[in-house]
């Protein structure tokens, strides 16, 4: 399976050590260089450590400068790179997580999956045994947003609403 991750995954999951799940899941995972510097360029950043000592991500160069030029237009510069790196490498799946770039990705033909899907997964392949303390976990101590209405679906979805 070829995989290709953006940035906002990434440095989420690293700030709750749960980054790994990513390696678990799907092994090697591949990223351009945009989103290794947006990762990686700040020690002090939460998680860009951990994200830079994991061999199992590798960088790659994309090769389409104009397909790129144009998706910059409407995305980050990571969002970008990793659309037109997954277009690349015929990718099975992209991991993205803001909202434009999916809608962009998924018009494009990617099929794509975010951090709460990654969760969702984990868990039906009995890597986590709740979702909820990793639901919190990103909402409290990553700073990653989750609407209220999503939160309750996913937690009900996974049998741990009360």
């Amino acid at each position: 399976m070829i995989v290709v991750a953006d940035t906002s995954c990434l440095i989420a999951l690293a700030r709750i050590n749960k980054l790994d799940l990513l390696h678990q899941l799907y092994g090697t995972i591949l990223i351009p260089e945009a989103v290794w510097h947006e990762a990686t360029d700040f020690e002090e950043k939460a998680g860009s450590v951990e994200i830079s000592r994991a061999a199992w991500l590798q960088k790659r160069s994309i090769e389409h400068q104009l397909l790129l030029k144009a998706l910059r237009q409407n995305l980050g510069v990571g969002e970008a790179e990793a659309i037109v790196l997954a277009l690349e490498v015929n990718a099975d799946l992209l991991i993205m997580d803001e909202r434009s770039g999916r809608e962009t990705a998924r018009f494009m033909g990617l099929h794509v999956v975010g951090v709460i899907g990654i969760l969702i997964e984990a868990k039906q392949r009995g890597l986590l045994q709740q979702i909820r303390p990793v639901l919190d976990a990103l909402r409290n101590q990553a700073g990653f947003w989750i609407k209220d209405s999503l939160y309750e679906r996913v937690l009900r979805d996974a049998g741990e609403w009360a």
